[in-house]
């Protein structure tokens, strides 16, 4: 088929002039975002490449409102769709806290073996942030996907099988665990972890960056999040040995000056980062970190730069890949054209980036930026920004449009 992008072993991706791209629109919100992002993904590419390339959309049902009028959250002939055509599109998914369905975007992750989801944080100018110098924010999180407290290994308190968890963590190591616990377990191997940071080092060559950074909290966590850190080490060491420097290396042999070509290889305690993203932002570039860590450091990176509605976010494994909005579905909002659809937008500059149509992607986030600059923003940016006009979600769009 003529239509559908091939990924190579290698990582090499060949876009034909006319794919095929699943879009999953999502729930709540998800409609209006999407439409909103079709729209400037669609012009930008028409633009950079004046009708010579487009993008036929594939909408596939997924989600609450598929449940609720199918009985499955996540079909098989959607995900078939993705296997078929390899990249994908989504806007968010509703998922219940603590009954109902199991998240419809973790068991995306896993199904297609999503292992690595890339998050990149930059201040887009003019756009409010808490920080001082919002601008000394850029950085790329890549957080490990499939493995983590995130496979949802868990047990209800009171269960049979609770009690039986329980026991026989009473066997084998002597310590108990309170009456009427929860339990749940937290795998973290060495080829997840392994192939995470392999993908996070070559990202940082490929781009230019100075450093990647392992966040784990090992102090604690020796055997999951400190085997992280070190199997981390050691994948450096043996794949990359020419092209990467430890800390305590550059200090050593190279007086802090990174060497040419080289990129430095570091490490740091969760908690210890939560400050430095905050207090350092300028010395961090690259982080790979395992699910849990990654989930909660990318949202407060989020807020730095603006908040979630203008983050984005793609699930990228071996052969598929998934972009994605990185907030929640925002029901309240649902249909009223009125929420920020810059997260959707920007990842799917992050997709045009990754199918090799960097003209277009570039065209997209400028015309975002412009449309910042010049006041046209939705209602969660204008009632921060001094003089801004309040534009919906599809003005909004349209705006990007007109100034790319």
């Amino acid at each position: 088929m003529t239509d559908i992008i091939h990924i190579s072993p290698s990582g090499a991706v060949l876009t034909p002039d006319r794919p095929t791209i699943p879009c999953l629109p999502g729930d709540g919100t998800g409609p209006d975002i999407w439409k909103a992002a079709a729209l400037t993904l669609d012009e930008a590419v028409r633009k950079a490449y004046q009708g010579k390339r487009a993008v036929t959309w594939l909408e596939l049902p997924a989600g609450e409102k598929c449940f609720l009028d199918t009985g499955e959250s996540l079909p098989e002939k959607t995900l078939e769709a993705i296997r078929t055509y390899r990249v994908a599109i989504k806007g968010p998914l509703q998922t219940p806290v603590g009954k109902g369905i199991r998240s419809v975007n973790v068991a995306l992750r896993l199904a297609l073996d999503l292992y690595s989801c890339v998050r990149p944080t930059r201040y887009i100018p003019g756009v409010p942030s808490p920080m001082k110098k919002p601008e000394d924010v850029d950085m790329v999180i890549f957080r490990e996907n499939t493995e983590d407290v995130y496979v949802g290994l868990e047990w209800e308190s009171g269960t049979p099988e609770s009690r039986q968890i329980a026991e026989l963590v009473k066997k084998i190591s002597g310590r108990d665990i309170r009456e009427g616990s929860g339990i749940g377990i937290k795998p973290i191997s060495k080829f997840g972890t392994q192939r995470l940071v392999r993908k996070a080092i070559q990202y940082a060559l490929l781009n230019g960056r100075e450093s990647v950074t392992m966040v784990h909290k090992g102090n604690i966590m020796k055997f999951t999040e400190g085997a992280f850190c070190r199997w981390g080490y050691e994948l450096a060491a043996e794949e990359f040995a020419d092209r990467v420097v430890t800390e305590a290396e550059l200090s050593a042999k190279h007086g802090g000056i990174i060497p040419a070509g080289k990129i430095v290889i570091k490490d740091r305690i969760a908690d210890a980062m939560f400050q430095q993203i905050l207090l350092r932002p300028a010395e961090y570039s690259v982080l790979a970190m395992p699910n849990l860590n990654g989930d909660y450091m990318s949202d407060a990176l989020a807020a730095m730069v603006g908040g979630l509605g203008m983050a984005p976010g793609g699930n990228i494994g071996d052969d598929y890949a998934v972009f994605e909005a990185t907030h929640g579905t925002a029901p309240k909002y649902a249909g009223l054209d009125k929420v920020n659809p810059g997260s959707l937008i920007l990842s799917g500059a992050m997709m045009l980036d990754f199918m090799e149509w960097k003209e277009a992607a570039e065209l997209v986030r400028a015309g975002l930026a412009k449309a910042v600059a010049a006041g046209d923003v939705t209602y969660d940016l204008a009632r921060q920004m001094h003089g801004a006009r309040e534009v919906s979600c599809s003005r909004f769009a349209e705006r990007i449009c007109a100034l790319m």
